[in-house]
């Protein structure tokens, strides 16, 4: 009886060891990333909010998620198991309600990282680096070359993407309510411009590529903030981000993300380069 006890306890202790041994051995990936990862392998799909802004995000003819933005998500989700994305295009002051709601599973839009933001989402580390830039016609007639220029000058009409960083900045730095034209996205934006609703569009200085063919010269604010762009997470899904994060790194490291960066016409990789962490943009955000 002694001798069959003692070959259990055994017996049960190799299977206790083999089990051990083989969670190890499990990639690493498929430990990571939370319940809501988890879901989204499940489903094979990962569900995502976008604004139309070309080069960034936007949706092709035929309907598919395209840009940068697009391309790096699908990168990164791919290599946590996920086969492909799910958009829904929206507004930007619509996202993050909708990414709480429980409606998107994250937002690869183009969502600046900021304090404010920081406070209800978890970002993902920055995938872009810009400054801001006033959109006017030709030859600029009211001579806008920044945010101060525009506050002051009463008259001038400033379209914002509604919600977005730029309308937030825009109020900071002294531009009236009366002056900012609010828009949905980047094509009524120019369309305000060129229809003379507005004297300037206000975006990320690479939000509108090759401007001069849309009937529009390019100014860059030199005195904005260096801002950067993040995925945006719940913060119940930090470990989905974290993960994500981790992901990111490898784009990184194996050039995909700079050829990525490129291929979309964006000129500071050197810029880029330096930023690779969330405290880099904003040194309160975590």
């Amino acid at each position: 009886m002694k001798m069959m006890l003692v070959g259990r306890r055994t017996a049960l202790s190799a299977f206790l060891a083999l089990v051990a041994s083989t969670s190890m051995s499990l990639p690493a990936a498929a430990q990571e990333g939370g319940e809501t990862l988890a879901a989204m392998r499940r489903a094979g799909v990962a569900k995502i909010a976008i604004a139309s802004v070309p080069r960034y995000a936007f949706l092709s003819p035929d309907g598919q998620p395209q840009g940068y933005l697009v391309e790096i998500s699908q990168a990164a989700m791919k290599a946590m198991g996920v086969a492909k994305v799910e958009p829904t295009v929206t507004t930007f002051d619509a996202m993050i309600p909708g990414l709480q709601a429980r409606q998107f599973d994250f937002v690869p839009a183009g969502l600046n990282i900021t304090s404010a933001r920081c406070k209800v989402v978890a970002f993902s580390n920055p995938v872009t680096a810009q400054q801001d830039g006033l959109y006017t016609l030709p030859g600029n007639p009211r001579k806008l070359t920044s945010y101060v220029s525009v506050a002051q000058t009463p008259e001038a009409l400033l379209a914002v993407l509604a919600g977005s960083n730029q309308e937030a900045y825009a109020l900071q730095v002294g531009v009236k309510p009366a002056q900012l034209v609010k828009v949905p996205d980047v094509s009524a934006g120019i369309a305000a411009v060129t229809g003379a609703r507005a004297h300037a569009l206000v975006l990320s200085q690479f939000s509108i590529p090759n401007p001069e063919q849309r009937g529009l010269a390019l100014t860059v604010d030199t005195s904005s903030p260096l801002l950067g762009i993040g995925i945006a997470f719940r913060k119940d899904s930090a470990a989905l981000r974290d993960a994500f994060n981790k992901q990111l790194q490898v784009l990184r490291a194996n050039g995909t993300m700079r050829d990525l960066y490129v291929k979309y016409g964006f000129s500071n990789w050197d810029t880029l380069a330096k930023v690779t962490k969330i405290s880099d943009v904003v040194p309160n955000c975590e």
